[in-house]
């Protein structure tokens, strides 16, 4: 059987589920909702899940995974449980309107190696809440895991009454073709990864919601506690180790805490290294001008080992190299899905938020920028200034961006990067995403201004 004939009889069985489903009022669509979560937050699967995609992928640590499976889903149970998606959503009679929740149909989602649990559970239970079916199209490396979920998924939803084609993945192997395939066949594309499949969707020639590369830029001022600023830094960039795209990938000190604040980061377990020690994992993390898969998603120590460091050790949970330079000729300047971290010292903020417009100049457009500050008006100076969807503040970045139980995001692992990251879609992917909002428009009382209650003041500065 051809690729594209494969793949309409997954999308058919998915038309059909989606077709009876469309039948289920709010309570039942959330009993499902709650179904899928608790495959993942219940203990034994969750660890099980974790095991099998670190053997599978190689990248990431098992009990970060863990973690990170539970708190992501729970969050998300928590944002979507008064969320209505069902028949009337909302009314507004001073506007004669009301709207009306409807299902997109069927959603093909495509998603990484770095999280081959967390994000296909995220896009699962979002698309479900919206009322629609769902196919996943895994990265190779992560469709082993993807299978195990999938199974899980399907027979959680079996037992609480509902089609088990509402949930399906591509046939195994997954590869290129199939998910392109895919891509045509489906009403709506969710790609998180690779920046390849984020373009493949956009030119899918069906509705995409893409999201944008990381590289995300920390900017440390002069006003902050330099030791509760590392040690969130720390945290954040050595969990999982560092898969997610919110990680620091560059921090950008003012010269004022720059010495204050690079003890702190050895006091919390960071390597800094010297220039020849910066040269050999160099020289080890990048091959050809790429990223060496090897050393990808691994631990410090893990790293150190493999390029030969000898000052590292089990207790170092990131290394650090201290950089100027920006570009590829720089390449500890962009993303490194590593816990590594790169250092830049500038005179002060305005020279730390210009550093980051040159980093993002080269990576990382769009998608967040952290900042260290005790300054409430730096945060909205970066906001109005750089090209970033979200200004991370005085918080563990990759715990944060992607929503936390401490800030107002909604949980997600899919960062809309905006037009700077070349996306369609500027926050965090959430079950909003997954509706059509169908508007009933009545009369109401005529309200048609007169010409000069518009445009008296531009008349008396320039005349008619």
């Amino acid at each position: 059987m051809s690729v594209a004939n494969t793949v309409s009889d997954v999308v058919a069985r998915a038309r059909a589920a989606q077709a009876e489903f469309e039948s289920f009022d709010q309570a039942a669509i959330d009993n499902a909702v709650c179904a899928l979560a608790w495959v993942v937050m219940e203990p034994g699967r969750n660890r099980l899940l974790a095991e099998q995609a670190v053997a599978d992928t190689g990248l990431g640590s098992v009990d970060d995974k863990v973690l990170k499976n539970y708190r992501k889903t729970l969050g998300l149970l928590r944002d979507l449980k008064e969320a209505r998606t069902v028949g009337v959503i909302a009314e507004y009679p001073e506007l004669g309107l009301t709207e009306i929740a409807r299902p997109v149909g069927v959603v093909g989602a495509v998603t990484p190696s770095t999280n081959p649990v967390a994000t296909p559970t995220n896009n699962v239970i979002n698309a479900v809440k919206a009322g629609n079916a769902v196919i996943l199209a895994p990265s190779p490396k992560g469709e082993a895991t993807g299978n195990r979920l999938v199974e899980y998924f399907r027979a959680a939803l079996k037992q609480v009454g509902v089609p088990e084609d509402l949930v399906q993945k591509l046939p195994s192997p997954v590869n290129r073709e199939a998910t392109r395939e895919l891509m045509s066949q489906v009403d709506l594309v969710v790609a998180t990864g690779s920046q390849n499949n984020i373009r493949a969707a956009y030119s899918s020639g069906t509705p995409a919601v893409g999201v944008g590369q990381g590289n995300v830029a920390v900017i440390v001022d002069e006003t902050v506690d330099c030791s509760l600023a590392a040690e969130k830094i720390v945290a954040s960039k050595c969990f999982d180790h560092a898969t997610s795209c919110s990680s620091e990938n560059s921090v950008i000190v003012v010269d004022a805490a720059y010495d204050r604040f690079c003890e702190a980061l050895v006091n919390h377990g960071a390597v800094i290294l010297d220039p020849v020690e910066k040269q050999i994992l160099q020289d080890t993390m990048w091959v050809n001008g790429s990223l060496n898969p090897s050393i990808l998603a691994r631990s410090a120590a893990e790293i150190a080992d493999i390029a030969g460091l000898d000052r590292v050790d089990s207790d170092n949970s990131i290394l650090v190299v201290l950089e100027s330079g920006t570009g590829p000729e720089y390449p500890f300047s962009g993303e490194k899905l590593s816990p590594v971290l790169t250092l830049y010292r500038t005179p002060d903020f305005d020279a730390a938020c210009e550093q980051v417009q040159t980093i993002y100049g080269y990576q990382g457009a769009g998608h967040s920028v952290g900042l260290h500050s005790n300054d409430a008006e730096r945060a909205v100076k970066i906001g109005l200034k750089l090209p970033t969807c979200r200004v991370i503040v005085n918080q563990a970045h990759c715990f944060a961006a992607g929503g936390s139980f401490d800030n107002g995001l909604p949980f997600s692992l899919s960062m809309g990067c905006g037009t700077w990251g070349g996306n369609s879609v500027s926050d965090n992917v959430n079950y909003r995403h997954y509706l059509n909002i169908v508007r009933i428009v009545r009369p109401i009382p005529i309200n048609e201004p007169f010409e000069e209650d518009l445009l008296a003041d531009y008349w008396n500065q320039y005349g008619k």
